[in-house]
């Protein structure tokens, strides 16, 4: 069993912080280099994928609606999965106070910091945990689901994932970085658990010691 993770392409978000001030996080589009990084990443993934069917699960995200679209796979099912979405931060936003909130969550710490009228990353944590529940009882039980499993999200989403799979720490989680925009992270199950291809990138060590494995 496999499951791909794979980031967006570059949004305008991540290159025009005021664009949240005046389109929805959901409605941002990716950029032109964005759009290109997708098509890129379609060889990779195409790759990866091998010869036997695949099951996509996408953030309902614009950015991440089109990154798929553009990577150019034929999926046996695609679903739009919300619980996969970034993490919320509120309706459109004011730069003012997104910039005090960013500092005052960094002060805090993204896993427990809430967003006024948005989430914390804990509750990223726990609809991710219920997706991974229900996506391992299909990949053991149901015969006609895939057994490779591709899903576009988000960099925060993404690192969670990984956090509910293998049980790392709190303090491991927030010492990671995300992965870039069309980066992916690869998870393949050996028969006795799931192993990560490469680990994130960190910025700090781990406050408790702990470390990114299996790997």
């Amino acid at each position: 069993m496999r499951i791909i993770l794979l980031r967006h392409g570059q949004s305008l978000g991540n290159v025009d912080e005021l664009a949240y001030c005046r389109i929805p996080d959901h409605a941002l589009p990716l950029t032109e280099l964005g759009e290109q990084q997708a098509r890129a990443a379609g060889a990779t993934i195409r790759e990866l994928i091998g010869e036997g069917p695949v099951a996509a699960y996408v953030s309902p995200y614009k950015r991440t609606r089109r990154t798929f679209e553009l990577l150019g796979i034929e999926a046996e099912r695609v679903v739009t999965e919300p619980r996969v979405r970034e993490q919320d931060w509120g309706n459109l936003q004011d730069p003012v106070q997104q910039e005090m909130l960013k500092h005052q969550r960094h002060a805090f710490g993204h896993f427990f910091f809430r967003l006024p009228n948005g989430e914390s990353g804990a509750d990223v944590d726990d609809r991710v945990a219920a997706f991974l529940d229900g996506l391992e009882v299909r990949l053991h039980s149901d015969e006609q689901h895939a057994k490779t499993v591709l899903v576009v999200s988000h960099g925060l989403t993404i690192r969670l994932l990984c956090r509910r799979l293998f049980g790392w720490s709190i303090d491991l989680f927030e010492s990671l970085s995300n992965v870039d925009t069309c980066e992916n992270r690869v998870l393949d199950h050996d028969g006795t658990g799931w192993k990560l291809d490469r680990p994130f990138d960190q910025w700090r060590d781990s406050p408790d010691g702990t470390v990114q494995l299996p790997f």
